[in-house]
This record gives C-alpha cells, sequence and structure tokens, in this order.
C-alpha cells in the first residue's frame, strides 16, 4: 500500500474504534512527534488492523490481552472503548481479563477488571443522558 494510502487507511479505521474525544487526544502525538504520530496512523492502524483476515473485534481482543500482558493499562482503556464500540460485549470483555488472569497472574487482571468497570459505568452514564 502506498504511504498515502496506509495513512488515511488508519484514519478510517481510527475513526471506527475511537470516539472523536478519543482521536483528538491520540492527535497530541503530533505536536510532540509528529514522525511517531506518521507510524502510529500508517502502520499501527493503516498496515496492521486494516487488513482484512480478522474482524476489528477480533483485532481488539487481541489487543485487550497484548496490552494486559504488558499492563499498559493507560492504553487498555482506550482499547476497551474501542473494543465496545466495535461489538464486544462486557461479558466477553469481562471474560478476556479472567482467561488473562492464568496467563498473566492476577494483579495485572485485576488492575484491568478495575479499569473495564471504570469504562462499563461511563458508557452505562452515557448512554442514560
Amino acid at each position: 500500500m502506498e504511504e498515502n494510502e496506509r495513512y488515511t487507511a488508519g484514519l478510517k479505521v481510527m475513526e471506527e474504534l475511537f470516539s472523536e474525544e478519543v482521536r483528538s487526544g491520540m492527535e497530541q502525538m503530533k505536536k510532540v512527534s509528529p514522525d511517531l504520530w506518521e507510524l502510529i496512523v500508517s502502520f499501527g492502524f493503516g498496515d496492521l488492523y486494516a487488513r482484512n483476515t480478522l474482524s476489528l473485534s477480533q483485532r481488539e481482543i487481541i489487543t485487550l490481552t497484548t496490552l494486559i500482558t504488558q499492563g499498559a493499562f493507560d492504553q487498555l482503556q482506550v482499547h476497551l472503548q474501542a473494543a465496545l464500540k466495535v461489538g464486544l460485549t462486557k461479558e466477553e470483555i469481562i471474560e478476556i481479563i479472567i482467561h488473562c488472569a492464568g496467563y498473566v497472574g492476577f494483579p495485572k487482571a485485576v488492575q484491568a477488571m478495575g479499569i473495564a468497570d471504570e469504562i462499563f459505568k461511563q458508557n452505562e452514564q452515557d448512554a442514560s443522558l
């Protein structure tokens, strides 16, 4: 895929995954490092997420598990929201986190579950408005 096509494809995927508010926050990276922003959009979302074989929800399952494994909890928060946006249910996310406990340990799973609980509550509040 040509460079400009990769970037455009990445932006399109990001629109499917993230709210406008989240994307605005992510775009702050452009000010800090335009080069890293280009890699995030073109490679991370244009090359990886825009591939056809797996659905966005399947990709989010992979992303959630890898973020929990790494203890990358700030990123986990954003991807929990994305997972819900692309159709994963609260119950599926809870099960993913429970399953991770056996592989990454209880401390990371417990922290991930706490973050998920915050996201679920926030989404319930937003839905009731």
